[in-house]
């Protein structure tokens, strides 16, 4: 039977002990002013807000070990051999309770991030340890899905659409997750969340950018937190906030952190490199790392102690924390003769052992209530969502200018230009030759004119496993979505493209072979859009993306019939001519402007001899049947079929992502 064991500590006397776990208050100062739209002083973090409840994370003996995959040679001469386990965390253990900031310290590839990863949930099944992390004494036993919904986790990349503001950003955040209230309640919700975030200055400005100008890098990270705070969680996970700050924006967040603590009864864990004097008065614990292990879990003062009485002197310009960083092999290498104590109450609740019936016998707190009334109107959330997710992508699109001009522009000067080399057309032999190079040349323009569409939904696909992962919205909801707000838009450019060449060119004059013209250039940019949605899904950027595309595409067209008859097509490759994106809509033009044309003569012989109809265009292509509505079909299922492949790889990306 699997047991978890967590031995009680023993707590030694000898003079030559030092604690190194403690939950002591840190020492609070007074900070200069600072520049910030949001400043406080540094709160006492050992009062408790009333108003809320108090929560206790404990996290006792948690380790996690990396299983490489593949085989490493050791050399030329010898086989490879099987990668060896890389052990990123080594029984690590601490408690931190409500209106407490716990700071996670230590030199890069210690395990900083991972530990708030494995607390956030962020973390696969097989690697979860269900005894090793509780919350009021509650072991998160089922799945780190528990923790995911439990713990508000911003991750150190501010994931976020540049083209909406700051208010619009926090409105669909609350619409998300925040299903259960009224729209007036969410209003008010994000009104007030602002406030407390020193927002409400920016809130009508755009986030923006590397490349569109928008708010600050401290203003967008307090966004970023923001939105991981909308629903309120009890425990606030941060990884990194300061990163990439400059001392003053750095302050302002960790300011807003304490007053949050206190205020609001949080427990805040977050991680942070070398933090400044001012900051550092903020900070109730702090938990130092080396090499995976813990070597340090308390108050600054208690740091200073325990290096004094190794034998070391702080220099008067390094606070505690930056000459630990120096004396780290010698904290390290003392930690087996050091005592290990903490408060008592938060090992009194726990057993020496688990057992797997104790645990599944533990009552634990049903957060997962919002799933189960959730349940009782899962349409009418599915529909919300996608109504949300709607009015979303309209915006980004409407304020995407370059997507929205160079879309409207390729077809209109796409389609006149391509109408002004082929004026005209005449109905002779040469004519029905120049009407395939037309078709051929507008397929390939349409196929490959969603590229540009590939950088947006790359930036995207952060955002969505961003919120996917957090519970905000299913992929499927994302997918129609997309589906329809990206249909009429490309029905508008598919007229745009097909009425100059139609009617410039001078293709047949029937108004419902001009109608199928257009309704096919609409199937084959949903087609394309559907490519370039799948293939952004499996690229890891923009440059292998465009690549994937062109390299398909190009395939694509070879093996469509127009080159290579499908009889000369070699046996092994004959299933591309079957499952090329430009065959059905190649045959389908045709058939389209010829069928009606059957009995219509384009050649004659002297004597008044016929030797091309329309009806022979058709049978040098194998159309001998009218197949138009089944390559309809079969186009349609294109569409769907590369949609529905990108939903599956988007919800299992989502499913493991540790954003």
């Amino acid at each position: 039977m699997a047991a978890c064991f967590h031995p009680k500590p023993t707590i030694n006397g000898e003079d030559d002990s030092v604690i190194l776990f403690s939950t002591s208050s840190s020492p609070q100062g007074s900070t200069s002013p600072s520049s910030s739209s949001y400043h406080s002083p540094p709160p006492s973090l050992s009062s408790h807000h009333h108003s809320r409840t108090s929560h206790k994370l404990t996290v006792r003996n948690l380790s996690y070990t990396i299983h490489l995959k593949g085989s490493i040679p050791d050399s030329f001469l010898h086989l490879p051999q099987k990668p060896k386990p890389v052990e990123v965390l080594k029984s690590v253990s601490f408690v931190a309770r409500s209106s407490e900031i716990v700071a996670i310290l230590g030199p890069s590839g210690t395990g900083k991030s991972s530990l708030l990863r494995i607390i956030s949930g962020r973390v696969n099944d097989k690697d979860f340890d269900p005894c090793s992390i509780s919350i009021d004494d509650h072991l998160m036993m089922r799945s780190p899905d528990q923790l995911r919904k439990i713990c508000g986790f911003v991750a150190q990349e501010d994931n976020l659409l540049p083209l909406l503001t700051v208010r619009e950003t926090l409105i669909f955040s609350a619409k998300f997750r925040l299903k259960e209230m009224s729209s007036k309640e969410k209003e008010e919700r994000v009104e007030s969340l602002m406030q407390e975030l020193g927002l409400l200055h920016v809130a009508d400005s755009f986030v923006g950018d590397e490349e569109n100008r928008g708010i600050s890098g401290g203003e967008r990270k307090r966004v970023s937190i923001g939105v991981d705070m909308i629903h309120d969680p009890p425990i606030l996970l941060l990884d990194e906030p300061t990163s990439g700050l400059d001392s003053s924006s750095a302050l302002q967040v960790i300011e807003l952190l304490a007053s949050m603590a206190k205020a609001r009864g949080r427990t805040v864990l977050l991680s942070i490199h070398q933090p400044s004097y001012r900051i550092l008065s903020y900070i109730s614990k702090f938990l130092l790392l080396s090499h995976g292990s813990v070597v340090h879990n308390g108050s600054l003062e208690l740091l200073e102690e325990n290096i004094q009485r190794l034998g070391f002197q702080i220099p008067t310009q390094l606070n505690a924390l930056e000459f630990a960083m120096e004396i780290m092999p010698a904290l390290e290498a003392s930690t087996p003769k050091l005592t290990v104590v903490e408060d008592k109450d938060s090992y009194e609740s726990y057993p020496r052992v688990w057992s797997d019936e104790e645990c599944n016998r533990i009552q634990q707190r049903d957060y997962d209530d919002d799933d189960k009334r959730m349940g009782n109107f899962w349409f009418f959330s599915n529909l919300l969502e996608i109504m949300f997710l709607c009015s979303r992508f309209w915006k980004i699109i409407y304020r995407t200018k370059q997507l929205f001009l160079a879309r409207t522009m390729q077809a209109i000067v796409g389609g006149l230009g391509l109408a002004s080399v082929y004026v005209k057309v005449r109905k002779d032999e040469e004519g029905v030759a120049e009407r395939l190079g037309l078709f051929a040349f507008s397929l390939s323009f349409l196929l490959s004119s969603t590229v540009e569409a590939l950088p947006i939904y790359l930036q995207e696909r952060r955002v969505l496993m961003k919120e996917a992962s957090r519970g905000a919205y299913k992929i499927s909801s994302y997918m129609i979505a997309n589906t329809i707000v990206f249909m009429p838009f490309l029905f508008a450019v598919s007229i745009l493209f097909a009425v100059p060449v139609y009617w410039i060119v001078g293709l047949n004059p029937s108004i419902s072979a001009f109608a199928f013209f257009t309704f096919v250039v609409w199937l084959i940019i949903l087609m394309a859009s559907s490519l370039v949605l799948f293939l952004s899904a499996i690229s890891p950027d923009f440059i292998s993306g465009n690549s994937l595309i062109c390299t398909v595409l190009g395939s694509f067209f070879l093996f469509s019939g127009y080159f290579i008859p499908k009889d000369n097509i070699p046996k092994y490759w004959l299933f591309m001519y079957y499952v090329s994106l430009y065959r059905y809509p190649l045959d389908t033009l045709l058939t389209n402007e010829y069928w009606s044309l059957r009995n219509e003569c384009f050649s004659w012989r002297p004597g008044n001899m016929c030797i091309l109809s329309g009806n022979d265009v058709l049978k040098s292509r194998g159309l001998e049947k009218d197949t138009r509505w089944i390559n309809v079909g079969i186009m349609f299922g294109f569409f769907l079929f590369y949609r529905v492949l990108c939903w599956i790889i988007l919800a299992r990306k989502a499913s493991t992502t540790t954003i």
